[in-house]
């Protein structure tokens, strides 16, 4: 069937600009997305809000995906498809207007080439939960691990485009982050339509959010394309939470149906909203925002699931957890927690609530989705940084979040960000300042020490070591790995170095430090058991924080 005349196409491909979209893949190869374009013969006085236009698409092996199209301007409507395998695609249209025989009843084909890369989100396809409902992988089945940064103005002009992104970009690719989280232009922390969340083509919707700005999404592809072309997956909060009130759900249905037609082909994870279930700073109703907050973003959860022919996974960041965010939490696909901002004493609440999460139902990966930003409040420095990973993964979390006060705000020397709604103000350091404290290249560091080993099998293991954490004292060793293969055990700065424990009889290890500064190893000896099952660690290099891991295969 041949492509009509009101139809042109584009094929997506890697590119060292970054104008890239990706397809979720097979377990052999992923596919660039086809976009195609449609453009209506009619004139409607109101097209962003009169026609709604999806395309069904049908391929190999009774593959059929229906596709919502967004709305490009004027009389114009684009949908971005990722055929999930190689092969020849039929589609057909449905708009709402059945009598606009230019929009509704076109058809046509596609051919999907396999496409090859080194880009992992190409070579190993998108992200999603993995059997064992407690890590995740890619498409293909390899292993994901969860390691992100937090840009939650990042589409805003105040984050240059292509200069600043796209350093930023490089910067956090080459610490070894693995996903950015990034919010779509309804941000927090200002009064909607204030001058600081323009991009450079305006508001991601017109005044009084009387339609959608599609020129501001023309802008944000941009970013969200050369996230993807890096190897970062984009976490995309559609807003923060407290806009489900302000705009009503019918418009926060519609911005979330955009999202998905212009991101949803690429490997993205859905996050529903920013802090969910917080009102308005100035609200006069927080107790009524609240309860009607969780039970609308429940409601948006089933909509985007429902409207997401790819299934991406969704979650919510929460003040506290993203379960308790919705009134149902199996729509979710994982859990997120955001844990607070008190340096060290926020590290209970932190292991508290990755413990908890991890012995609820339905179960569903875990991580921290936002802890103690280093720098916020001259506090959560780089030593906590550290303290907060080592801590929450050892505990069981899929990954971790990391944040620099700056960045999510995006600070510039000209032009800081000010003072919230609230009166007050975060901070003025610039984001290219934030980007280098040393807290980010150490979180790269201690991915970096658990990529050396099959990480996804850990399980928490706390009776490992004496002494270890408790609820009593939650800033003793942390413990987890795999049952005679593998331990790795987190020592918090203490003088006397502790025991491991309970090692099997007719096991031998050989021991190493991790310095988690700069990832150098240090030998610590063979590991064999006393009569009680234990060994002595030896004394750290430094008394500082550090690693010992305890491998049978010999050192790393």
């Amino acid at each position: 069937m041949p492509i009509k005349n009101s139809l042109t196409r584009r094929s997506f491909c890697a590119t060292a600009a970054g104008a890239t979209a990706l397809a979720q893949g097979t377990p052999a190869a992923e596919n660039p997305v086809q976009e195609l374009s449609f453009s209506s013969t009619r004139t409607y006085s109101d097209p962003g809000n009169d026609v709604v236009l999806d395309v069904v698409f049908a391929g190999p092996g009774g593959v059929e995906h229906r596709v919502p199209a967004f709305w490009a301007g004027r009389q114009t409507w684009r949908v971005r498809y990722a055929p999930p395998v190689p092969g020849q695609y039929h589609y057909q249209t449905i708009a709402n207007d059945t009598a606009d025989s230019s929009l509704h009843g076109q058809t046509g084909s596609l051919n999907a080439a396999a496409f090859g890369s080194p880009n992992p989100l190409y070579r190993h396809g998108a992200i999603r939960v993995a059997r064992d409902r407690r890590h995740f992988e890619h498409a293909d089945g390899e292993p994901f691990f969860w390691l992100a940064d937090t840009w939650w103005m990042g589409l805003c002009q105040r984050m240059r485009w292509p200069e600043d992104f796209q350093a930023l970009a490089a910067d956090r690719t080459a610490k070894g982050f693995s996903v950015v989280q990034i919010i779509a232009g309804l941000y927090p922390d200002m009064p909607p339509f204030d001058e600081r969340g323009r991009n450079e083509a305006g508001y991601p919707w017109e005044n009084n959010y009387a339609r959608i700005n599609p020129a501001y999404f023309d802008r944000a592809d941009l970013r969200i394309q050369h996230l993807v072309s890096r190897g970062l997956v984009p976490c995309i909060v559609g807003c923060w939470g407290y806009f489900l009130p302000l705009m009503g759900k019918a418009r926060i249905q519609q911005h979330w149906r955009n999202l998905i037609a212009r991101w949803g082909a690429y490997p993205v994870v859905w996050c529903l909203a920013g802090e969910g279930t917080m009102p308005y700073y100035l609200s006069t109703t927080p107790k009524e925002d609240a309860v009607a907050q969780k039970q609308g973003w429940t409601e948006v959860a089933r909509y985007v699931r429902a409207t997401d022919p790819y299934r991406r996974m969704i979650t919510i960041h929460p003040s506290s957890t993203a379960r308790d965010s919705v009134e149902d939490a199996s729509v979710l696909d994982f859990d997120m927690l955001q844990t607070g901002h008190g340096d060290r004493t926020s590290l209970p609440n932190t292991v508290n609530r990755v413990v908890e999460s991890l012995q609820r139902e339905p179960k569903m990966p875990v991580l921290v989705g936002e802890v103690c930003y280093e720098g916020i409040m001259e506090a959560g420095r780089q030593e906590v940084q550290r303290l907060m990973f080592w801590t929450a993964v050892l505990s069981g979390a899929a990954g971790h979040t990391y944040g620099a006060n700056g960045i999510w705000q995006v600070n510039t020397t000209d032009r800081p960000f000010g003072p919230s709604p609230h009166g007050r103000n975060w901070g003025t350091t610039p984001w290219d300042v934030a980007a280098q404290l040393p807290g980010s290249k150490m979180l790269g560091v201690a991915k970096a020490i658990l990529a050396r080993y099959p990480w996804w099998r850990f399980e928490p293991h706390p009776e490992w070591v004496e002494p270890h954490w408790d609820k009593e004292n939650y800033s003793r060793p942390y413990a987890a790995g795999i049952p005679r293969e593998i331990r790795v055990i987190f020592i918090p700065p203490t003088w006397n170095p502790p025991k491991v424990a309970r090692l099997e009889a007719d096991m031998t290890y050989q021991a190493t430090y991790f310095d988690l500064t700069t990832g150098a190893r240090h030998a610590a000896g063979q590991v064999t058991a006393d009569a009680s099952g234990q060994w002595q660690a030896p004394i750290q290099p430094t008394v500082a924080d550090w690693v010992l891991v305890l491998d049978r295969r010999g050192p790393a």
